[in-house]
Protein backbone atom coordinates (compact mmCIF):
# COMPACT_ATOMS: atom_id res chain seq x y z
CA UNK A 1 0.00 0.00 0.00
CA UNK A 2 2.68 2.50 1.02
CA UNK A 3 4.89 1.39 -1.88
CA UNK A 4 2.12 2.15 -4.34
CA UNK A 5 1.44 5.53 -2.75
CA UNK A 6 5.14 6.38 -2.76
CA UNK A 7 5.43 5.35 -6.44
CA UNK A 8 2.47 7.56 -7.40
CA UNK A 9 3.95 10.52 -5.53
CA UNK A 10 7.37 10.07 -7.16
CA UNK A 11 5.87 9.68 -10.65
CA UNK A 12 3.71 12.78 -10.11
CA UNK A 13 6.69 14.82 -8.91
CA UNK A 14 8.81 13.78 -11.90
CA UNK A 15 5.98 14.60 -14.32
CA UNK A 16 5.46 18.02 -12.73
CA UNK A 17 9.20 18.75 -12.89
CA UNK A 18 9.39 17.79 -16.57
CA UNK A 19 6.32 19.81 -17.52
CA UNK A 20 7.47 22.80 -15.46
CA UNK A 21 10.90 22.77 -17.08
CA UNK A 22 9.34 22.61 -20.55
CA UNK A 23 7.01 25.52 -19.76
CA UNK A 24 9.82 27.63 -18.30
CA UNK A 25 12.20 27.23 -21.23
CA UNK A 26 9.49 27.64 -23.87
CA UNK A 27 8.41 30.86 -22.15
CA UNK A 28 11.97 32.12 -21.81
CA UNK A 29 12.59 31.49 -25.51
CA UNK A 30 9.81 33.93 -26.43
CA UNK A 31 9.94 36.77 -23.92
CA UNK A 32 11.86 40.05 -24.30
CA UNK A 33 15.56 39.71 -23.62
CA UNK A 34 18.31 42.11 -22.60
CA UNK A 35 21.14 42.85 -25.05
CA UNK A 36 23.83 41.14 -22.95
CA UNK A 37 21.86 37.88 -23.05
CA UNK A 38 20.78 38.00 -26.70
CA UNK A 39 23.30 35.40 -27.86
CA UNK A 40 23.70 33.35 -24.70
CA UNK A 41 25.16 30.03 -25.80
CA UNK A 42 24.64 28.25 -22.43
CA UNK A 43 20.95 29.21 -22.44
CA UNK A 44 20.58 28.03 -26.03
CA UNK A 45 22.11 24.66 -25.18
CA UNK A 46 19.91 24.19 -22.12
CA UNK A 47 16.75 25.28 -23.94
CA UNK A 48 17.52 22.97 -26.85
CA UNK A 49 18.15 19.99 -24.56
CA UNK A 50 14.94 20.55 -22.56
CA UNK A 51 12.52 21.55 -25.32
CA UNK A 52 14.02 19.98 -28.43
CA UNK A 53 13.45 23.24 -30.30
CA UNK A 54 15.85 25.97 -31.32
CA UNK A 55 15.07 29.54 -30.30
CA UNK A 56 13.19 31.41 -33.02
CA UNK A 57 14.71 34.89 -33.02
CA UNK A 58 11.89 36.09 -35.28
CA UNK A 59 9.54 35.39 -32.36
CA UNK A 60 11.86 36.90 -29.76
CA UNK A 61 11.74 40.62 -29.01
CA UNK A 62 14.66 42.68 -27.75
CA UNK A 63 13.99 44.14 -24.30
CA UNK A 64 16.09 47.17 -25.13
CA UNK A 65 15.87 50.05 -27.57
CA UNK A 66 17.54 49.16 -30.87
CA UNK A 67 19.07 52.34 -32.25
CA UNK A 68 22.32 53.34 -33.83
CA UNK A 69 24.95 55.53 -32.21
CA UNK A 70 23.99 58.52 -34.38
CA UNK A 71 20.34 58.42 -33.27
CA UNK A 72 21.39 57.90 -29.64
CA UNK A 73 23.57 61.05 -29.58
CA UNK A 74 20.73 63.39 -30.54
Amino acid sequence: MFTLLFAVIVIGWVAAAVLGTQAYFRGEQRKPIHARNWNSEPFEQLAMSFTGEETDYGDRVPGFDVTDSYAASR
